[in-house]
């Protein structure tokens, strides 16, 4: 079976991260509300932070621009963003979506989801051993790089024996329409240096639609797995997101790649549930002198624009 991806993201935004020309009130407010939320216990909602017309795509693009001015980003880092709203089944942020970018740790949901592929029709020879299973959660919770070596070479053993490139053959084989900027060439070394498999935050964008849609085998067994406790920039650190929000993601980390991908669910004040993707990826051409430091700081930016997200979310749903 092929699994394409849904109408609902087919309609593009603009892809681009040339600065609007800012209205200063509005963005200094809704810069405010962010760090307001980062830093204390409770966020304003975005209807107190900015006009109704500034659009979440605008403020992100503000933001990004404002961290470059402030140094917080450096001219030679790109950075590619999404949000899909599930209430709305729309793209609300789109910038630099389809340009590839390293994967790092990223490309491992992605690898699963070549596993299960695989299991899907394959009549009981492929199976999902509890070794598997094990291997599966190292590898997304505690991002383990032997478990992940492991998984490709399952996938391979079931494909045609080239190694990762028989992962990426699968999932191009089996949805194309979803993993268009997707290359997978090499495993992940035991330093975790690893620099030239990639994707685009468009791809994580329609794999994560899928995958929370139940369009892709095996995808609430998934979703478990990138539930566990784990590395997270989408929600640790945000002083206002509530206790009830549930996280389901994979980050990623070099020297020279910062990112997050996943799904946020959030209860509105009559109980019921909202969720919407965030995608942030910070890249840059050569190695960071002071990883430390480097993978810090570009985490704080996008916590920072994932808080930005999370206003616009709790403002739109009146979410608790």
């Amino acid at each position: 079976m092929m699994y394409e991806r849904n109408h609902v993201d087919e309609l593009p935004i603009a892809e681009d991260e040339h600065p609007f020309r800012p209205d200063r009130r509005t963005f200094l407010a809704t810069l405010a509300a962010t760090s307001a939320g980062l830093l204390a216990g409770g966020v304003p909602g975005l209807a107190e932070a900015a006009s109704n017309r500034t659009s979440l795509q605008r403020q992100v693009v503000e933001m990004v621009t404002s961290l470059r001015r402030q140094g917080l980003l450096q001219p030679n880092e790109k950075t590619s963003w999404s949000v899909y709203d599930f209430t709305a089944r729309k793209k609300i942020v789109s910038i630099n979506e389809g340009v590839p970018r390293q994967a790092a740790s990223m490309i491992k949901p992605l690898v699963a989801q070549a596993y299960f592929f695989q299991m899907d029709g394959s009549r009981g020879r492929v199976a999902y051993s509890e070794d598997v299973r094990q291997c599966m959660e190292r590898m997304l919770q505690r991002s383990s790089n032997p478990d992940t070596n492991r998984i490709m070479d399952l996938v391979s053993q079931h494909q045609s024996r080239r190694g990762p490139a028989d992962v990426e053959l699968v999932l191009k084989q089996r949805a194309p329409a979803v993993f268009q900027e997707t290359r997978i060439v090499e495993k992940i070394p035991t330093t975790g240096q690893t620099y030239r498999n990639q994707a685009s935050a468009h791809d994580y964008s329609r794999f994560l639609i899928s995958v929370w849609d139940g369009r892709m085998p095996n995808s609430k067994e998934l979703l478990r797995m990138m539930a566990l406790p784990g590395g997270d920039r989408l929600s640790k650190g945000l002083a206002g997101l509530p206790a009830a929000a549930k996280v389901y993601n994979k980050t990623g980390s070099t020297a020279m790649l910062c990112g997050d991908m996943g799904v946020i669910e959030i209860p509105d004040q009559r109980g019921r549930n909202h969720a919407y993707t965030v995608v942030g990826i910070i890249e840059r051409p050569s190695r960071a002198e002071n990883y430390g430091a480097w993978i810090r700081s570009r985490g704080d930016v996008i916590r920072r624009v994932s808080n930005l997200v999370y206003q616009d979310m709790k403002g739109r749903y009146r979410l608790v």
